[in-house]
């Protein structure tokens, strides 16, 4: 259920206990409008970790900048009154996202949302719009899914789903992987490909186990 608080007095005793406990690291701000959003589980911390790892590793420093959680806003002044915190974010050099030092302004390349209970992540989705995010994937895990969007004419749309029953291939154009929901049994819920370089005689997936070349998945 929803709460809304109406009393200013309650408001900022709520807000100070956030802030003292270091409870409000994931919270945002929409359009003046406090969010307060449930703290990630083990799980979903897990898979912050794992895919911000993947990304790190293919991303080499020259390329571009990963983050596990990261201030994402609209404007240069004042952006504490309108901000987002996705779980994952790239910013690939020469992207058109500006680092203000305190958060990032505008267009990320490749961002990351992992859907917890409660949470109104596809209602984000406008504002990832609005400032020219590039790519969206959107872990769901109730039931599990993988959604891949692209910005197409200034809009994210929808150009993927991945399921159990229906594990669709996503490919993303940004950071050059594909991405697939995997049974449990398989050992993990997401499996990362890569395409193989020419000639050096490796399979499109590769697992980490028995690396024979420099091409990584997991």
């Amino acid at each position: 259920m929803a709460t809304m608080v109406l009393d200013p007095y309650v408001e900022e005793q709520v807000l100070a206990l956030r802030v003292g406990t270091d409870g409000d690291r994931y919270d945002e701000v929409w359009e003046g409008v406090y969010i307060v959003t449930p703290l990630p589980s083990n799980e979903h911390q897990r898979l912050v970790h794992k895919l911000s790892m993947i990304l790190g590793q293919v991303l080499d420093a020259d390329v571009g900048d990963v983050f596990s959680g990261v201030n994402l806003s609209d404007r240069d002044t004042g952006w504490k009154t309108n901000f987002r915190e996705p779980d994952v974010a790239v910013f690939l050099r020469g992207g058109r996202a500006i680092d203000r030092g305190t958060h990032w302004q505008g267009a990320a390349d490749f961002l990351v949302e992992i859907i917890s209970p409660g949470e109104r992540t596809r209602e984000k989705i406008p504002f990832y719009s609005s400032i020219g995010v590039v790519e969206l994937l959107i872990v769901d895990r109730d039931p599990w899914s993988l959604e891949l969007y692209r910005n197409e004419n200034g809009q994210l749309t929808k150009v993927g789903q991945s399921t159990l029953a229906a594990p669709e291939v996503l490919e993303s154009r940004t950071v050059g992987l594909t991405f697939q929901l995997l049974p449990a049994n398989r050992g993990r819920r997401f499996k990362r490909r890569t395409r193989p370089a020419g000639g050096n005689g490796c399979s499109e997936a590769v697992t980490i186990e028995n690396e024979p070349c420099p091409i990584r998945s997991w």
